[in-house]
């Protein structure tokens, strides 16, 4: 299936149970289907994710540490942060098809592999931390009921567990291990434990808020360590008072009894803050959800209204009927309250357990999809291996070996902060992307779900962002560059996906803003950057060229053109839609910063005008046109694969199955593009013999000395003395922006200043040293006498007519001056005799305009074939619009 093909794409991925994918031979992977409901695959593993350790372990500390006023803050503070991601998800999520991995698999398609892949990660090991918490908040529930100090020597009613921290790492890993086989045996079995445990929660839930109303004032015994001393006080459950009520209603924070640590805001915000992570519990079962894009959203909602309404209403309770002492230091408190104690027990359990589970089986799904969009290369492979029904049993496995590592912690307390942390990042990143795809006003972002806006996701994100280094900014700037490292590790290492980016969405939203902005009547010459059109022959054999211009540019639009010799007419099909790939793998390849124009002509020349008329958009078209030379002959690699290459580094084309021929690219055509060029005041580039250059020879110089020579004289002009005419301005403007690269910033500048003895010329270094301090060009000035060169030109005067022209002579517009063989040699020898034992790197050279009569155009090609012959890298230029200015 081709990969341009989104709608059958969808198609295939948004299967419904009953239309399962079929394999080679015929029979249904019925294993692989998507067997969960609503309710059981959103709404359950929400709830008693939410649930969990802190609904029947922590209330209480939440309360007796914040009151009841900081309670309700936090209650209202943690779900706006999550109602916020919630949204997020929902319209994501309702925005096409899912497939495994959850809020990994969202926000990987909506931000690309880099960004998906490193947030991704985040979320596997939040998942894996909130299982491990979940086991120790199960841990300390059992220790706490059956569990006994090793400083009493006699074992006394239930108390039959000793309690030291190898003892309870054993305990935590018992427990695992009965996850990791629920967990292996597949989702199925898991959904259908998960609704059995939420039936139990359920239960105990109602029998709490009955014991509320029927249990009488009770005295409960608390007995705690500080450090080493054991202390003993009473904790009061008063039934409903409004003395109890007054006296809960304000903070009062305290040391921690399990932990022996400080608590404040940002600690209790953490701990109640997983109370409220599990909301991605239904996400994350995308993979094995018969409908995703219909249950997670009202799967989610629900169990978060549920949820919110459950947590203040017990808040509330707890602050009426109990006293302070109770919930600071007995976090079992409800089920030395409840009507029949075993009920808090069992549902602290199966809460619990039940957390753990979703939180294990959701990490597994999570590095399933990881592996199978090949992220990390072989490095988890392993972990796409399946059983016969679907069962991801190694990610299974590798994820309860990380749990396993995490309990080492040994305190719920201890991690709790970093698996908010970790959820916390990971909530943003949706928001995120929910956001970009806002924002980027992509016609496809059509989701059904639409109660979100922009400022929902910015304030989720906000949120998520303010808390995290409230909590800890230690750990949060630590998580922070974990995720960016692995973003980097992502950009530089992950193989190319084809899941669309939207980076590159939002970019070419905010580029088409600012294009418009863009304002051609507003251009300035203080302001004027090169921005060049360079016509490009067989880019493998003149990368070279391809560097150099790149160089150039200066900051300014780069664009490589083509042409390619045929005509549509006869074509199936275009041709250029299968080569532009293969340009842009070129572009990467030479790492420059360039676009591609491609177009099909039946002649080099008005496919060059098509490309100057077409290139660029609004404010940022080309300027400047760079042309490899003419040159007659066809290189050999070319005419093996029928392709014509008739200037160097220049118009090479498919000739459609024709022959080549070197009549199809003739020199009068390469002269008419220069002028046509001109005429569209588009200043004109020729490079020549840099096939011959060297960048590397430029860049790792040492000791050695790197020139650019500029000849800023109309060389082909003798009689010419303007050396500041807007060509020559154009001419040192040219080699001060090469000469400010990072590359060149090295090279010294070297100006030729050609003059006759005794004719009055030699003021002009004066006056040229003044205008390159007025336009703050550095070079130093070299004088050339060429009294005996230009000799040559005077002596050969005579009035040309057409035959003389053919016969070897230049027809200049004016009729009536022209230019012999024997000085254009002389001109040749002339620029070679300048420093021969410290070549340039690059010369600069004058380009006069071609003349008016065209037919001398081959003449005219002929004498800039003479001058420039044996220079090696050579530029002629000509300019036609100002681009140097001495004001501020």
């Amino acid at each position: 299936m081709s990969e341009r093909s989104p709608l059958l794409t969808y198609r295939l991925s948004s299967l419904s149970a009953e239309e399962e994918p079929q394999s080679q031979n015929g029979s249904k992977h019925t294993g692989k289907s998507r067997k969960l409901s609503t309710f059981l695959g959103v709404v359950v593993p929400t709830l008693l994710s939410m649930f969990s350790v802190v609904l029947f372990l922590r209330i209480g500390f939440v309360v007796g540490q914040s009151g009841l006023y900081e309670t309700v803050g936090i209650l209202i503070l943690s779900y706006f942060i999550i109602s916020m991601t919630v949204l997020s998800v929902c319209a994501i999520s309702t925005n096409g098809a899912l497939d495994a991995g959850g809020a990994y698999y969202m926000i990987s398609r909506a931000l690309g592999p880099e960004f998906g892949g490193s947030i991704g990660i985040m979320f596997f090991f939040a998942n894996v931390c909130g299982s491990a918490l979940y086991i120790l908040g199960l841990v300390e529930a059992i220790v706490d009921m059956f569990g006994f100090s090793p400083d009493h020597a006699v074992k006394n009613g239930l108390h039959v567990l000793p309690i030291t921290y190898w003892y309870e790492f054993l305990y935590g890993t018992v427990l695992l291990f009965i996850c990791l086989v629920v967990c292996l045996v597949g989702a199925s079995i898991y959904a259908k434990a998960t609704f059995i445990i939420f039936i139990v929660v359920m239960v105990v839930l109602i029998s709490v808020f009955i014991s509320f109303f029927a249990v009488k004032e009770t005295v409960v015994p608390l007995t705690f360590s500080q450090g080493n001393i054991t202390v003993s006080i009473n904790g009061t459950f008063t039934g409903f008072k409004l003395a109890t009520l007054k006296n809960n209603l304000y903070p009062d924070y305290s040391v921690d009894y399990t932990t022996g640590r400080m608590m404040s805001f940002t600690i209790v915000f953490a701990v109640m803050f997983n109370g409220c992570t599990g909301i991605m519990a239904g996400s994350n079962m995308s993979g094995d959800l018969k409908n995703p894009s219909f249950s997670i959203p009202r799967g989610t909602i629900t169990a978060v209204i549920f949820t919110y309404i459950i947590y203040n209403l017990l808040s509330l309770m707890v602050c009426c009927t109990c006293e302070r002492n109770l919930l600071k230091y007995n976090y079992g408190f409800l089920r030395d309250i409840n009507i029949w104690h075993p009920f808090v027990t069992i549902g602290v359990y199966c809460s619990t357990l039940s957390a753990s589970m979703s939180n294990l089986i959701g990490a597994s799904r999570i590095l399933y999809a990881l592996a199978k969009d090949e992220l990390f290369g072989k490095l988890l492979m392993p972990a796409k291996k399946t059983s016969r029904g679907g069962n991801p049993w190694v990610s299974v496995i590798m994820s309860w070996f990380l749990v396993q590592l995490v309990l080492f912690a040994g305190k719920l307390n201890t991690i709790a902060a970093i698996v908010t942390i970790f959820f916390l990042l990971v909530y943003a990143a949706v928001g995120l992307a929910c956001l970009a795809l806002e924002w980027a006003s992509a016609p496809n972002f059509r989701p059904t779900f639409r109660y979100f806006t922009w400022y929902t996701c910015i304030l989720g994100i906000l949120g998520c962002l303010v808390m995290i280094f409230l909590i800890q900014p230690i750990y949060a700037s630590a998580s922070v560059v974990f995720m960016l490292l692995l973003l980097l590790c992502l950009h530089y290492l992950s193989p190319n996906q084809s899941w669309g980016f939207i980076s590159q969405a939002l970019i070419f939203h905010q580029v088409r803003k600012y294009l418009l902005m863009l304002d051609v009547r507003k251009d300035h010459v203080k302001f004027w950057r090169p921005q060049i059109l360079l016509m490009v022959s067989n880019p493998h054999n003149h990368k070279s060229l391809i560097t150099f211009a790149n160089d150039l540019k200066k900051s300014g639009l780069f664009v490589l053109g083509h042409v390619d010799l045929d005509e549509l007419d006869v074509l199936p099909s275009d041709p250029l839609q299968t080569q532009t790939d293969a340009w842009l793998q070129l572009v990467d390849e030479l790492n420059i910063k360039a676009f591609v124009n491609l177009t099909l002509s039946d002649s080099v020349r008005h496919g060059v005008q098509q490309l100057l008329f077409i290139s660029g958009l609004g404010g940022m078209r080309p300027n400047t046109v760079v042309l490899g030379f003419y040159s007659q002959s066809a290189p050999q690699d070319l005419q093996k694969n029928e392709q014509e290459l008739n200037t160097e580094g220049s118009f090479v084309f498919s000739s459609g199955g024709r022959r080549p021929s070197t009549t199809n690219f003739s020199p009068w055509e390469y002269v008419a593009i220069i002028s046509d060029t001109i005429k569209m005041s588009k200043n004109v580039v020729l490079a020549r013999y840099f096939s011959e250059f060297d960048k590397s020879s430029v860049c790792n110089f040492r000791g050695k000395e790197t020139y650019i020579d500029v000849w800023p004289l109309n060389l082909l002009r003798p009689d010419s003395t303007a050396y500041v005419d807007t060509s020559s301005l154009f001419l040192l403007q040219m080699a001060s922006v090469l000469n400010m690269v990072r590359t060149w910033k090295k090279a010294k500048l070297r100006l030729f200043l050609c003059v006759e003895e005794n004719s009055g010329l030699q003021g002009q270094e004066v006056k040229l040293k003044q205008l390159l301090k007025d336009l703050r060009i550095k070079a130093s000035i070299s004088t050339v006498a060429w009294d005996t060169v230009v000799a040559l030109h005077w002596h050969k005067q005579v009035t040309v007519d057409s035959e003389e022209a053919e016969e070897g002579y230049l027809n200049f517009p004016n009729n009536s001056l022209r230019v012999s063989e024997e000085y254009l040699e002389a001109v040749n020898q002339m620029i070679l005799m300048q420093n021969p034992m410290s070549p340039p790197a690059v010369r600069f050279l004058y380009l006069p305009r071609p003349p008016a009569d065209t037919t001398v155009y081959r003449r005219f090609l002929h004498q800039l074939e003479t001058v420039t012959r044996n220079l090696g890298p050579t530029l002629l230029i000509h300019g036609v619009t100002a681009v140097t200015s001495t004001e501020l």
